[in-house]
């Protein structure tokens, strides 16, 4: 199991520092996500000003661009960094998509997400080997290369691409065709072993392929001090709101507070929600230990789930370093 940081939402200006301290803390990678910034322009940034650190988003929103730039932009990456990108893919919810990015809903929100793969790795080829462009499918047509636009072929060119998901559509999709799953941060021990890993098995079945094939990206809510707690809920209070996550609420026989939680957020009552996680839940949700026993809790936790594993906590240069340092030994010694 692998230690991996998150990169906090901040200045492109200050994204070299925090990737260098990343490297040297001994993180074995670093994600962007794409809440108030475009995910891809640090990545440049980090590329430039680490050697050895591995690097990708978690997720950038693949509904709202087109394999092509997706594409362009993972091939670029990959090649400045000696082959250190991972593309990950998140497909948001339907009214992000229609109402944030201006951007239609797919029928099929698995089939459309399995074309836009096929065909980004459909310009891959093209670009490394030479195969003609030739994609048809219902959603994407992808038919014209010339030279004029082809990158050309990279040194790393196998770039791997992992999916994120909160549901078992997703889940299989990445055991049948990713590199990597990236589980949503609002996720349990149980509902990751019950309903995201045998779903993940039967994609990998389909496929002939092996849990090898798969690296399982958990992020992890943790809590180590009462102020870290109150956050903690107010966070699954925010996530267990989304109807599209109630599957996991349902899971545990929660779906009556997951109603009501949705409930408070439609009215933009923020202040209430998190009263109604209880001990139970948050504990369900989020590992409450102290931070000496942080590592191994974690271990015993996410053993057998996850192969890499960050913490919901973004990491923050020169605030717990030594800490950081510690921890991230326990995993990426």
């Amino acid at each position: 199991m692998k230690l991996d940081a998150a990169l906090p939402p901040i200045q492109l200006k200050d994204v070299p520092a925090i990737a260098r301290a990343a490297q040297e803390i001994g993180f074995d990678a670093l994600w962007t996500q794409e809440t108030q910034h475009d995910p891809f322009l640090p990545c440049a940034l980090i590329a430039e000003h680490t050697e050895t650190l591995r690097f990708g988003t978690a997720i950038a929103v693949s509904f709202s661009r087109s394999p092509a730039n997706l594409a362009y932009t993972a091939w670029d990456l990959s090649a400045q960094s000696g082959g250190r990108f991972i593309l990950g893919l998140g497909t948001q919810v339907k009214a992000h998509i229609e109402r944030r990015f201006g951007m239609t809903w797919p029928e099929s929100v698995t089939g459309k997400l399995r074309e836009q793969i096929q065909v980004i790795r459909a310009f891959w080829d093209s670009w490394q080997n030479g195969t003609k462009l030739n994609f048809r499918g219902e959603y994407y047509k992808a038919t014209l290369m010339s030279p004029f636009f082809n990158p050309g072929a990279i040194e790393h060119p196998n770039i791997p691409i992992y999916i994120a998901g909160v549901n078992t559509g997703l889940a299989k999709l990445a055991g049948e065709m990713c590199d990597g799953f990236h589980a949503h941060p609002f996720n349990s021990p149980r509902y990751m072993r019950e309903v995201i890993l045998p779903a993940l098995e039967e994609g990998l079945s389909k496929e002939r392929r092996k849990r090898k094939d798969v690296a399982v990206s958990v992020t992890a809510f943790v809590a180590t001090s009462p102020e870290e707690e109150s956050f903690a809920r107010m966070q699954i209070a925010f996530y267990a709101s989304t109807p599209s996550y109630k599957a996991v609420m349902d899971l545990h026989g929660w779906g009556e507070t997951a109603e009501k939680l949705s409930g408070f957020a439609a009215k933009g009552e923020w202040a209430e929600m998190p009263m109604l996680i209880t001990d139970e839940m948050l504990n369900e949700f989020c590992l409450v230990t102290t931070q000496e026993n942080l590592a191994d809790d974690l271990k015993k936790r996410y053993d057998g789930i996850a192969d890499r594993l960050t913490l919901y906590t973004p990491f923050v240069p020169r605030e717990k370093d030594e800490w950081w340092k510690e921890l991230a030994k326990a995993f990426n010694p």
